[in-house]
């Protein structure tokens, strides 16, 4: 990744061809590594290690960049069945190694639901984020924030620092030594089960009716 960093061009590349199918089988044993030991504690929908791989190849149609490759290694594990809400992501890349997951991109009816459970009471939510667990792994909740309060919502609302998410993120960092050791597969699946309260959580809000039942 870092000769690709300074060499980001088809001409390098396709003379380095050979170089990044072998450094790809060796991210494929990790993914699929990854994948069987998540599955002791969720299911995973997604199929194989190579289903979970993101391409190489960026794509550069609408933007400024035209460096025709990414510098990093990443995949993402889908969970299985429609009550299991949330993703799980991984990025490996020098001096930006993470572990991540929760809900990119909303769609309207999720966020509003989401919303309506905070400020109805944003207790279940804070609890969880201020856990030791929590804050230890993943230290504060991340994602995109409005910079007013949402439509509908009180300016003044105690939880309103909640209410103004519209991305619901947690991650993990991992320095390169750390990302290089043997363990680093345990450590990401570890991570990724320590995000199960919060996802917990948001499935409930996501897939329950007014009386608390499953859609």
């Amino acid at each position: 990744m870092r000769q690709l960093k300074q060499n980001n061009n088809r001409e390098w590349f396709a003379q380095n061809k050979e170089t990044y199918q072998q450094q790809l089988e060796l991210v494929e044993v990790f993914a699929g590594g990854l994948l069987n030991l998540m599955n002791t504690h969720d299911v995973i929908e997604t199929p194989n290690a190579k289903k979970a791989l993101h391409r190489i190849y960026r794509d550069i149609r609408f933007s400024k960049d035209k460096t025709p490759f990414k510098t990093n290694w990443s995949g993402n594990f889908t969970r299985a069945g429609k009550h299991r809400r949330g993703g799980y992501y991984f990025h490996l890349e020098p001096g930006n190694t993470f572990i991540g997951g929760g809900f990119w991109a909303p769609n309207n009816p999720d966020l509003k639901r989401i919303r309506d459970d905070i400020a109805f009471d944003a207790s279940p939510l804070q609890k969880i984020i201020s856990s030791t667990e929590f804050k230890t792994t993943f230290g504060v909740l991340e994602g995109e924030q409005l910079k007013t309060a949402p439509k509908g919502y009180a300016a003044d609302h105690e939880a309103i620092e909640l209410l103004r998410y519209k991305q619901f993120l947690v991650r993990k960092h991992f320095t390169d030594a750390e990302a290089l050791k043997p363990d680093f597969v345990n450590r990401a699946s570890d991570t990724f089960k320590a995000m199960r309260p919060f996802f917990d959580y948001m499935s409930d809000v996501l897939t329950a009716n007014v009386n608390g039942e499953e859609d």
